[in-house]
C-alpha cells in the first residue's frame, strides 16, 4: 500500500511540473540587477590609477597596513585585460591611451592609434561638455599616464612636445613634476609657464611656495609643479598626493556647476616594481590608498560622484611567499618589467555597476562616456600626428 502512495505522489508532482515539449528547462538565471546601472548619472567622475598596481601590490599594502585598505570599501569590483595593440604586455602609454581614448595602440604611443591618428580623450570630451577637468600625479605631469589624457604624440619620451600639448587644452587644474619641460626647454625657446600665465593660470612650484599657500582662487585655472623632473618617493619625503587630490576636488567643484573629471595617479607603485623593491611598492601603495580614502569619503558625502580605481598593468611579477607574517612579508619578483596579468577595477557611486565583470581596458572609456551620458559613440578623430623633427 505504501508503494501505491509513493507512486501517486510522484505522478502528482510530475503533473504539477511545468513542461517544455520534452526540453530541459534551465534554472532561473541569476538576477543581473547588480550589474545593470541605475538611471542616476554622476555629475563628477574621479579616476584613480595605481600604476603597476596588481593584486599582490594591493595585498602587500593591506597586510603591511594592519590588514586594512580603503579599497575594501568599494562595493563593485571587476577585472580588465591590459594588452596593447602590438604586445601582450602593455606599457603605461598604451594602457592609459586605452583608458583615455578607448583605442588599442602600440607601446609608447600617447593618445594616437597604430597609424598615428590622434583620438580625442575623455578629458577633452569633458571639456567640450563644459565640465571642469584636472590631473594629479606623483610622476612628472608629462609622464605616460597623465600625458595620455591630454596629449597626442608618437612616443612617450617626447616630454617637451607633451608639455606643449597642454597649451591646446583648457585643463583647469594640474599638479605634478616636470617643471623643466615647461620653462627650460631644449627643443625650442618657449616658456610654457609664462604662456600658461598669459592664458590666465595661477602657476607656482615647490621651490617658490608650498602647495596650500600657492592656491588662490577657484575662478582661475591652477598649475603647480612638485619637482623640476621626477618627484621623490613618499619614503623620502614626498607628501602631496593626498593634499593635492583634495585641493583638486575643491577647485573643480567650484570651477564648474556642470561637474568635473579628475584623474589621479599613484605613479610610483610602478617604479617600486621596476626596482624590485618591495618596501618602495608598499609605501607607495599605502600613500595611494590614503588618498583613495579621502576621495571615497568625499564621494560618499557628495552622492553625485563616481569613483573608479584601477591600474594600467602589473609591474614586477610581484608575489608574497613563505615565510611571511601579517606585518613582515617575504616577497619575490619574476621580472623588472610589466606582466600580462589582468588587474582589478574598483568602483563606487552612481553608475558604479557598469564596472563589474571582466572586460578590455578600452571599455573603461566607453563606461565613462555612458556614465556621464555623453552623446554619440565617441572615439572622435582629431588629426594625424606628424613625425618628430
Amino acid at each position: 500500500m505504501k508503494n501505491y502512495w509513493l507512486i501517486y505522489i510522484l505522478l502528482f508532482v510530475i503533473s504539477c511540473t511545468p513542461q517544455n515539449d520534452g526540453k530541459v528547462i534551465p534554472p532561473n538565471p541569476p538576477s543581473n540587477s547588480h550589474i545593470e546601472a541605475g538611471k542616476v548619472k554622476p555629475k563628477n567622475i574621479i579616476f584613480m590609477v595605481g600604476d603597476g598596481m596588481g593584486l599582490s601590490q594591493i595585498t602587500a599594502g593591506m597586510y603591511m597596513n594592519k590588514n586594512k585598505l580603503n579599497l575594501e570599501k568599494f562595493p563593485v569590483v571587476g577585472l580588465i585585460k591590459c594588452h596593447s595593440s602590438n604586445n601582450l604586455i602593455t606599457d603605461s602609454a598604451a594602457g592609459a591611451t586605452a583608458f583615455a581614448s578607448g583605442i588599442k595602440t602600440y607601446n609608447g604611443a600617447i593618445g594616437i592609434d597604430p597609424d598615428s591618428v590622434a583620438y580625442k580623450t575623455i578629458l577633452e570630451e569633458a571639456e567640450e561638455n563644459n565640465l571642469a577637468t584636472g590631473m594629479v600625479a606623483t610622476s612628472t605631469i608629462v609622464h605616460a599616464t597623465p600625458a595620455s589624457f591630454i596629449a597626442h604624440e608618437k612616443q612617450r619620451g617626447y616630454y617637451e612636445n607633451i608639455a606643449a600639448d597642454f597649451m591646446d587644452t583648457e585643463i583647469d587644474f594640474f599638479v605634478g613634476g616636470g617643471k623643466k619641460y615647461f620653462d627650460r626647454r631644449e627643443t625650442d625657446d618657449r616658456n610654457l609657464i609664462e604662456e600658461l600665465r598669459e592664458k590666465g593660470y595661477i602657476v607656482s612650484d615647490y621651490f617658490t611656495e608650498e602647495l596650500n599657500k600657492s592656491y588662490m582662487s577657484s575662478k582661475l585655472n591652477f598649475a603647480y609643479f612638485t619637482a623640476d623632473s621626477d618627484p621623490i618617493p613618499v619614503s623620502k619625503g614626498r607628501g602631496y598626493l593626498y593634499a593635492a587630490s583634495k585641493l583638486g576636488i575643491k577647485h573643480l567643484r567650484k570651477h564648474s556647476d556642470k561637474g568635473f573629471f579628475l584623474m589621479i595617479e599613484g605613479s610610483q607603485i610602478d617604479w617600486g616594481g621596476h626596482a624590485n623593491d618591495s618596501e618602495y611598492i608598499i609605501t607607495e601603495m599605502i600613500d595611494f590608498d590614503r588618498t583613495i580614502g579621502a576621495v571615497f569619503d568625499f564621494a560618499q558625502r557628495d552622492g553625485e560622484t563616481l569613483v573608479v580605481v584601477t591600474a594600467d598593468h602589473e609591474t614586477g611579477g610581484y608575489s608574497i611567499v613563505q615565510p611571511s607574517r601579517m606585518d613582515s612579508l617575504a616577497t619575490k619578483f619574476t621580472t623588472t618589467y610589466h606582466t600580462a596579468s589582468m588587474v582589478p577595477v574598483f568602483a563606487f557611486g552612481p553608475q558604479a555597476e557598469l564596472f563589474s565583470g571582466i572586460y578590455d581596458n578600452t571599455a573603461i572609456y566607453d563606461k565613462f562616456r555612458e556614465a556621464f551620458g555623453f552623446k554619440g559613440n565617441g572615439r572622435e578623430i582629431i588629426k594625424e600626428v606628424p613625425s618628430q623633427n
